[in-house]
């Protein structure tokens, strides 16, 4: 049994025992699902999420392999759908799992447009809208995989990465397929997947609800889910608003009032030796060089490549914080086994990777991943120290998709920013330029933001707060100009008359 679990459940062990038994008489096929369910309804007048969540952890020690569960959790599900119960969760605002449950709650809402637009005419466009905002159930699973995913597998319960990441994975292929139809104008094949599509996202939102978000908060402790929180922003939310805090004691921070007694407990510490005191402006040796931590903390911030370290145990010790980061990374992932951040379906090139490097065999390995309007380059390169003894993998990842299109020479200074086409632009005295960035615009005048999703309905997507988030720190009006197929000056120039208007009201 999983001892690990049993730790942060306090169940019932031979009724787990007697739960799990049916299971695996079932799933080897000593006995039919119909005399399986039976036995599960005659046996038990209830089982909850948390002990039907233990016995499925508890199947891996029989030997259950977990592709076979994952095609066939479905049925095991069936076998207890009619005694198993689900206490409502009832948490404040900021909560990780109230948000989580907010979000299923605005997905749901998705389905039932969908269903909406069965019953009325075909409208491409409509269509559109309803898809742009279903595809942001992205958001909410690799929030999932990347925060709760990880601190249940510290607890024992690995089965939601195992299992519920290929089912995540499964979802948003269906979602993908029916939105190539809609975009190639193949609307009879379109129409006849709503239903698959509705279906899979439902059950996903449902296994979510009855399993995976009561048994969280059975394990997971209220301290853990501050932590979580913090870590939550850095991925963004699906369809809501950014919550609200969680938790109001920061004792990290010296404005707090514990904050001075931690500062001066601090110094004792290091005073006496037992604490390093790691000041920002202490130089330390590097390779080549001497930098402090402040300076090697902002060179990888700064680096136009994101980078991951896995050590020599497969555990995930580091990645780089950039601005943009082609994929999501959260504080949760630092700390766990780096098969644990994969889907399942990838796992086993993880391990070939990691095999390879640490047998000496080879010592670089690279894909690249063609994403439509992105080329995406990845590297994995073997670390080794100075006797040749492997240390761990690192991760390089870089968008080349403009690289990839440079030509011929470029010998004389070219800047990014792109100075030459900005002073042909019209001027104005706001500074406001094809480099400058919607989120530094919208944080001076705010108002602009409302304004720009009036202006054209392809910047609709603005309103979610995930969205905007992630483009506030990376879109520019550049950028936006070719979104919403509006020529850069003559947007500037709408931009300009509006903070003009405003500034007259004022």
């Amino acid at each position: 049994m999983n001892k690990e679990m049993n730790k942060y459940l306090e169940l019932d062990d031979k009724k787990i025992e007697k739960i799990t038994n049916i299971l695996i008489n079932y799933l080897k096929g000593d006995i039919k699902h119909d005399e399986a369910k039976q036995k599960i309804n005659s046996s038990f007048e209830k089982i909850t999420a948390q002990e039907f969540a233990l016995c499925e952890q508890h199947l891996e020690d029989y030997k259950i392999d977990d592709n076979d569960l994952t095609r066939r959790i479905e049925e095991v599900i069936s076998l207890v759908e009619d005694v198993l119960i689900t206490n409502k969760l009832n948490l404040p605002e900021g909560h990780p799992i109230d948000t989580y449950l907010k979000e299923v709650k605005a997905i749901r809402d998705v389905l039932d447009e969908i269903r909406n637009m069965l019953n009325r005419e075909f409208i491409k466009n409509q269509w559109l809208e309803i898809y742009d905002k279903l595809l942001e159930i992205k958001v909410h699973f690799a929030r999932k995989q990347n925060q709760l995913f990880p601190a249940l597998e510290k607890k024992g319960f690995n089965k939601p990465s195992k299992i519920m990441w290929t089912l995540d994975d499964n979802v948003e292929d269906v979602i993908k397929q029916a939105l190539e139809y809609l975009k190639n104008d193949e609307e009879e094949s379109f129409l006849s997947m709503q239903k698959e599509v509705i279906d899979i996202v439902e059950d996903m939102m449902q296994k979510e609800e009855d399993i995976l978000y009561p048994t969280a908060m059975e394990m997971i402790s209220d301290e853990e889910f501050v932590e979580m929180r913090k870590g939550d922003d850095e991925i963004g939310y699906s369809l809501i608003e950014v919550p609200p805090l969680y938790g109001n004691i920061d004792t990290k921070s010296e404005d707090m009032p514990n904050g001075e007694l931690l500062k001066d407990l601090k110094n004792i510490l290091v005073k006496h030796g037992v604490l390093e005191d790691l000041d920002k402006d202490r130089e330390l040796d590097v390779s080549q060089g001497k930098l402090t931590l402040e300076q090697i903390n902002l060179i990888f911030k700064h680096l136009q490549v994101d980078l991951s370290y896995v050590d020599e145990n497969e555990i995930s010790k580091f990645y780089s914080d950039t601005k943009h980061r082609v994929f999501p990374r959260s504080p949760g992932v630092i700390g766990r086994k780096v098969q644990n951040c994969h889907p399942k379906e990838s796992v086993d090139k993880v391990e070939e990777i990691i095999r390879a490097f640490r047998s000496g065999e080879h010592d670089e390995a690279e894909f690249w991943i063609d994403m439509g309007d992105e080329f995406i380059y990845i590297i994995y390169n073997a670390v080794r120290d100075e006797n040749g003894k492997f240390r761990g993998v690192l991760e390089m990842m870089q968008d080349v998709t403009r690289i990839r299109k440079l030509e011929g020479s470029q010998r004389l200074i070219s800047w990014k920013d792109n100075k030459e086409k900005r002073e042909k632009q019209v001027l104005n005295k706001y500074d406001i330029n094809s480099p400058t960035l919607i989120g530094d615009l919208v944080k001076e005048y705010p108002y602009i933001k409302d304004f720009l999703i009036d202006l054209s309905p392809k910047f609709k997507k603005l309103k979610n707060p995930a969205i905007f988030k992630t483009m506030s720190k990376v879109a520019t009006l550049d950028m936006i100009s070719k979104r919403g197929n509006i020529q850069i000056d003559k947007l500037i120039s709408k931009i300009v008359e509006r903070i003009d208007k405003e500034k007259e009201i004022e």
